[in-house]
């Protein structure tokens, strides 16, 4: 499966999630239940890393989306923002273009007139914010270096 049908496939998860208190695990679990098939690695994994760090990547979204309220986004322009800020953040082996790209593409396809748009502007808003930042590892986030720049001696 190409990465671009993987990350649907983590999007339409995020995006389910927003209509249910499951974890994704169990979304994971229904979704390969229905479908009779295992659902992909990659798409997994980023479904699952975004799901581990909701809380930051929603003050991301706030932080950046000026004017807008969590609540007041579409469940479109919402799993579509998790799924990128989380790539944005910790997967080191995506360019931030490609990144951005995608999720505009998504928002195109699933989204109204103005999510795409919408969904743009955060996110380039989002890596100016971290363009001096390094990403750090979704598998263990106490690896990463603190944001001062100081580290352990």
């Amino acid at each position: 499966m190409k990465r671009r049908e993987a990350r649907q496939q983590a999007f339409i998860l995020l995006f389910e999630q927003s209509f249910s208190r499951d974890t994704m695990e169990q979304i994971i679990d229904v979704a390969e239940a229905v479908t009779e098939k295992p659902l992909d690695e990659f798409a997994v994994r980023l479904a699952i890393g975004a799901e581990a760090h909701l809380p930051e990547l929603d003050e991301r979204i706030s932080k950046n989306s000026r004017g807008w309220k969590l609540h007041r986004l579409s469940k479109v322009s919402l799993a579509v923002l998790r799924l990128a800020i989380y790539e944005l953040l910790f997967e080191k082996d995506i360019p931030v273009s490609v990144s951005i790209n995608e999720a505009v593409e998504l928002a195109k396809k699933y989204g109204g007139e103005e999510d795409a748009p919408f969904v743009n502007g955060v996110l380039g808003s989002v890596a100016r914010e971290c363009a001096d930042k390094p990403k750090t590892d979704a598998a263990d986030p106490a690896d990463a270096a603190p944001e001062d720049g100081t580290a352990d001696a």
